[in-house]
């Protein structure tokens, strides 16, 4: 999927999303540096931000520092729910980041908090089983596979990484729920996600898909839901939101949610989403406004 095909993708499950505030105005600027006399505090998205792939993205971390250094809080807001936390702290320590474990706040967190208050449920589970089970010990969950009766059986799904998934298990994830519609719950909204060889496929995709074709309608956890902000905002003394900027590089996950959560906005131009896109075009199709536009992190 290219970056035309994804932001169609995201287009077309508006209707599932929140809706668009009044948007911003769009204001230029090189990167991070030059808005932060206006911040007190950046929350980062991490593909197309913080790093594409498994690359940092140069200068990045080196800026990151000064912020912290500078007496900015710096937080990690992604939709990274695939990976265990502690796989996540390891990666950003390699990558040249510094974050408290606890400023790291992740679609994973979102869904695993919101399951915390949950009933006991067997949950029918999305995710790559190589990358074992932390952080998902304390919930009742079979990874689903090609065994019919497995997507049968449990009480409910739960989709947090799709790196494994197939097109033949999304068929036998649609068939169980059409014969028996049971919770879907989404711990990654994406669609897609920035790699150095262009995006891969996110478990938001194949949720809008089980939707359309099942009418089952998921709980999603993650951006642009206020779920996740709620965690971050949760990390932080007396948010003032006037002063807090959600920094991303897609318009339908980092800048809507961030207005929806009251902040401000600044989206990435050339890495990550838009690196071969006209963001200025999606800007004006897609009514979501930033408040900054930055040419790098």
């Amino acid at each position: 999927m290219n970056s035309d095909e994804a932001f169609a993708a995201y287009e077309r499950i508006r209707h599932r999303l929140p809706t668009a505030l009044a948007g911003g105005a769009c204001q230029r600027a090189p990167d991070l540096d030059a808005i932060a006399p206006d911040v007190d505090t950046f929350l980062l998205d991490a593909f197309g931000v913080l790093n594409i792939g498994e690359t940092a993205i140069s200068g990045v971390p080196d800026r990151v520092a000064r912020l912290q250094k500078a007496g900015k809080r710096v937080l990690v807001v992604s939709n990274a729910a695939g990976f265990p936390h502690a796989n996540l702290m390891e990666k950003y320590k390699k990558l040249g980041y510094n974050f408290d474990p606890d400023d790291v706040i992740t679609s994973r967190k979102a869904v695993l908090h919101a399951l915390a208050s949950e009933p006991d449920k067997h949950w029918g589970l999305m995710a790559t089983e190589s990358l074992g089970r932390a952080d998902l010990d304390q919930i009742n969950a079979t990874y689903l596979a090609e065994d019919r009766a497995t997507y049968d059986a449990v009480d409910a799904f739960l989709l947090i990484g799709s790196a494994v998934w197939t097109e033949q298990r999304q068929a036998l994830l649609e068939a169980s729920l059409q014969a028996a519609p049971r919770p879907v719950y989404v711990g990654n909204p994406d669609i897609v996600a920035p790699r150095e060889s262009g995006f891969s496929v996110e478990p938001g995709y194949f949720a809008h898909r089980l939707a359309d074709r099942t009418g089952v309608q998921p709980q999603f956890f993650g951006k642009p839901f206020a779920n996740i902000y709620d965690l971050a905002f949760a990390r932080l003394d007396t948010p003032v939101r006037s002063r807090i900027v959600m920094v991303g590089d897609s318009l339908h996950t980092d800048i809507l949610g961030g207005q929806v959560a009251g902040l401000k906005t600044a989206l990435i131009a050339n890495f990550g989403f838009f690196s071969q896109a006209d963001e200025n075009e999606a800007i004006r199709q897609s009514s979501i406004f930033p408040d900054f536009i930055l040419v790098r992190p």
